[in-house]
């Protein structure tokens, strides 16, 4: 199929409360991930790297760190090809309210479909970290001659409350629609494991303005595909499926909703494994990002205070360009740009975000580092929670987190 006949839209402006402080700044989609990248890269990649790129991205909250990535690094398509990735805000269209769900963020801009007259319309999320060709969704669409199509991964029956659980038949067709349920519909034939919604909708353009039409004017509903719109078209017997994002042993591909600051923590310690499940060297499958100009890493022996050499070492990390690691150990951590550390410090199983100074014998473990952080010598995170509790954030897995330009003592 042509791609031209679809249009992308990318959900970019959800508050994401779960991932402060991270987000006390910036929006979920513009957090930086992986040492280099901010996540919104990888659903742009996916794009991009699928042939789509006709892309709008619906931004709203805290938005200004996004838009500056986006104009930066994402100049990549061709406007004399009829190609794009746009950026639109909420613009009260319709009314004064801004989009009150994913639903009706779409109908908000429906216009810029109507603009653009496609055959289709996919709609992803700007927060999740997977490599999707979004071609095969799209075929697949098609053969079943579906009116809308949504990405789904088995995932075990006992995580069921962390998901959107879609009931399906033993053909893929949807029947029902279950929000983080107790007691969920499993999979034909799987009862291990359920069906969990990726938040990834195909829809045929005119089949997704027929079901906005009547979402909008239900007073009751709360403007989301999975809760609202997804139920309510089963009940006009609409020819709703599921595509199951696996590989050809029907186990389920990499994907992390990095919704919250654990989550978030993890998929960045998923990087630094000996044999990561994400490839980010991946050349058939490259992801993009706005690169500054940085020099090149260095890591360097320091000059003890008896005289004695200090050796800087690093191991199982990401490093990413403009890191000086000066007789200082890095282990099984992920460092963004810029960042410095001094003789007889240590780094474990932490990420540390970019302009980040950490002083001569500090202690850091089990942490995220935000921006712009001075960590002072012989300074200790990670290693007494009771203390951190008291200076920063904690999360329930015991992971702290110091807070962009925090001051530490």
């Amino acid at each position: 199929m042509d791609s031209r006949g679809v249009l992308t839209f990318i959900l970019a402006g959800g508050k994401g409360e779960r991932l402060n402080p991270l987000t006390r700044d910036r929006a979920k989609p513009a957090v930086p991930f992986g040492g280099i990248y901010r996540i919104v890269d990888f659903t742009l990649s996916n794009c991009v790297n699928s042939g789509l790129r006709r892309i709008y991205i619906l931004i709203q909250y805290k938005s200004f760190s996004l838009q500056k990535h986006l104009l930066a690094g994402w100049d990549v398509v061709s406007s004399q090809l009829g190609e794009f990735i746009d950026v639109i805000p909420p613009q009260q269209r319709i009314s004064a309210d801004w989009y009150r769900g994913t639903a009706d963020a779409i109908y908000q801009n429906f216009y810029a479909i109507r603009d653009i007259n496609p055959q289709m319309v996919m709609i992803l999320a700007g927060d999740h970290v997977y490599k999707m060709n979004y071609q095969k969704m799209i075929e697949y669409h098609r053969e079943r001659g579906a009116d809308m199509t949504v990405a789904c991964i088995p995932m075990p029956a006992e995580t069921s409350t962390s998901f959107g659980v879609i009931e399906i038949d033993k053909d893929n067709r949807i029947h029902g629609f279950q929000e983080k349920p107790q007691n969920p519909k499993t999979i034909p034939g799987d009862p291990s494991r359920i069906s969990a919604s990726m938040g990834i909708y195909l829809f045929n353009t005119q089949t997704l303005w027929d079901e906005l039409e009547i979402d909008t004017k239900n007073m009751l509903s709360e403007h989301d595909f999975g809760k609202n719109v997804i139920p309510q078209m089963l009940k006009s017997k609409r020819k709703v499926f599921v595509y199951h994002f696996v590989d050809e042993n029907n186990q389920p591909r990499y994907w992390r909703d990095i919704g919250t600051r654990d989550a978030y923590y993890q998929a960045n310690m998923d990087l630094v494994k000996a044999k990561p499940e994400f490839d980010l060297f991946d050349k058939q499958w490259p992801v993009r990002t706005y690169h500054s100009q940085y020099p090149p890493i260095k890591v360097q022996h320091a000059e003890g205070s008896n005289g004695s050499s200090v050796p800087g070492v690093v191991f199982d990390s990401l490093i990413a360009g403009g890191c000086f690691i000066n007789g200082a150990e890095v282990r099984s951590s992920v460092l963004s740009p810029n960042v410095r550390i001094e003789k007889h410090a240590t780094i474990v199983n932490s990420v540390v975000l970019g302009d980040v100074i950490i002083g001569e014998h500090a202690k850091i473990q089990n942490a995220i580092i935000d921006k712009e952080v001075i960590i002072p010598p012989h300074a200790s995170i990670g290693y007494d929670l009771e203390l951190d509790r008291k200076r920063f954030d904690v999360t329930k897995s015991g992971i702290v987190i110091v807070a962009k330009k925090s001051e530490v003592v």
